[in-house]
Formats: C-alpha cells, structure tokens, sequence
C-alpha cells in the first residue's frame, strides 16, 4: 500500500485543496461506478483542476500527463485507487458502513421529529445553524451560495476536523461532515465468544426486528412488548456481538443494525456483506 500512497499524495494532501473530480457523485453507487466517472472526466476539468494543486513542488511526470489530457495516466490513477480501495477500505467496509448507516439515521430522525431546523441544529459542533445560514468551521474563509439548490448532507468516517465542499461552487452543493467516533480505530475488535452463543430466542429476534431503521430503548421496548430494562440488556448483547450500534441522541438513545445484523436478518451468508459491490 505504500506505494499506493505515494502515488496519491501529491493528489489529495492532508491539507488543503484536492480536485473535485476525485469525489464523483457516482461513488454513492459503488467503487466501480465512482472509477469509471473518473476514467470518464473530460480533459478541460482535468486540465482546470489540477492546475490548482499546490505548485511547491513540481508535480510527477504521470500527473502532469493526465493535466494534459494524456489517456493512459488516469486509467492508471484508477488503477491505483481501486489498489488503494482494496487494502485500506474493503476490508474495513463493514465497520465504516455501519458507523455512516448509524449517522444516517439519527439525521433522518432528526428531520422528522423537528424539520429541517431540528436536522441542521443537530448536526456535529464544527457546524452551526443560525437560519438562514449555516455556518461551517472550514480552514479557508469562504461562502456557498445556494441560490435555490438543495445541500447534499454527507457523513464520512474518513473526513476529519473540518467539513469540506466542492471547490467549484458550480457543482451540486454538497457538505461532507465527519461522523461521531466511539472508537479510535477502524479495526473492528474481536466479539467474544459468550455473546455470539448467547445470540438465541425469540425475545433478541424480536428485537432485531423491531429495530427497523432505528429506534430509542423506550421505542424498542414498546414495540416487542418488553419492559425498559429488558430492551436494554437485550440491546447490549446485540450490540456486543456486533449487531447494532447505539448512538446518543440528547438524553436517549438510537439503536441501529450493522450490515451484520441486517445480513443475518436476511439470511445472507458473510461473503455478501464483507465486501461491497
């Protein structure tokens, strides 16, 4: 992988500017569509956007290739991030899609209970809604205007510190915030063993069932009919064998499956989750 890296460095920085059309709308349906939108940037939007990139340095030979409209160097990038993708993402996949899963649907619960104010004052402390602005701690002094357009609200478990957005204010507004972490890793820690074969009878189906798309304790409890405290301690079985994942959310709680937990729901052997398409 650390080949990989070096390749990628001059392109996305740990700071500052990175071009827009490394982050292509397609890659909400996988990471094959997101590499062929890659493969498919036409020249100009190569050219304009790698022009921005810091000029400290002279950029590789490859890169600069690719700034010309040259072919071969961005099948080769796409190559490179589909390697990148496989040791540094795939196998982590599902942890970081539960936790994103997770942000999910406390925002929507959020929307629902209060609008769209309830949704925006929700949002993480690097973020402050103050309608009609939302105000963002970004590292560059800047303004989006909407002008009418709606606002992509995107959680990323990789986005650090500060929200980001396209550099091109043409482009669809999108935010891009980090998500809460409970743990300071990505590698997923092993799930005892006594809780996996605890993972029996109708009552900790039910739960799992009844969880939906997320729901508090007290919810939980009134949909499979257990008391308060038998809800909880049903969660956190479910929760210790890698099952759901509980958030807070004010003074409750929100529980929500992890793809393990929807997988077993439905039946699907572990190699269907693992990976994603």
């Amino acid at each position: 992988m650390n080949g990989e890296t070096r390749l990628l460095a001059p392109l996305v920085p740990t700071r500052g500017y990175f071009p827009d059309f490394l982050t292509p709308p397609e890659g909400l349906h996988g990471i094959g569509e997101a590499l062929e939108a890659v493969r498919a940037t036409p020249v100009e939007r190569l050219h304009a956007e790698l022009s921005r990139l810091p000029s400290a340095r002279p950029l590789p030979a490859w890169i600069q290739a690719m700034r010309e409209g040259e072919s071969r160097p961005l099948g080769r990038l796409a190559g490179v991030l589909h390697s990148y993708y496989e040791a540094a993402v795939a196998p982590y996949w599902p942890r970081v899609r539960a936790r994103v899963e997770a942000d999910r649907a406390s925002r929507g619960r959020a929307l629902v209970d209060g609008g769209a104010d309830q949704l925006l004052g929700s949002l993480p402390p690097t973020m402050r809604w103050r309608s009609p602005v939302l105000e963002v701690d970004y590292p560059v002094d800047r303004d989006l205007h909407l002008h009418g357009r709606g606002l992509l609200l995107l959680p990323s478990f990789f986005c650090r510190g500060a929200p980001v957005t396209f550099h091109n204010p043409d482009l669809t507004p999108v935010l891009v915030y980090p998500i809460e972490r409970t743990a300071p890793r990505v590698v997923p820690p092993p799930v005892p063993a006594h809780s996996l074969g605890r993972l029996v009878g109708r009552t900790r189906s039910a739960i799992l069932h009844g969880i939906g798309g997320g729901c508090t304790t007290s919810e939980l409890a009134r949909r499979v009919d257990v008391s308060l405290a038998s809800a909880s301690q049903h969660a956190t079985v479910l929760r210790e064998a890698g099952l759901l994942l509980t958030l807070r959310q004010g003074n409750a709680v929100l529980h929500t499956l992890t793809p393990l937990g929807a997988a077993l729901l439905r039946g699907a052997e572990p190699e269907e989750y693992e990976r994603p398409a």
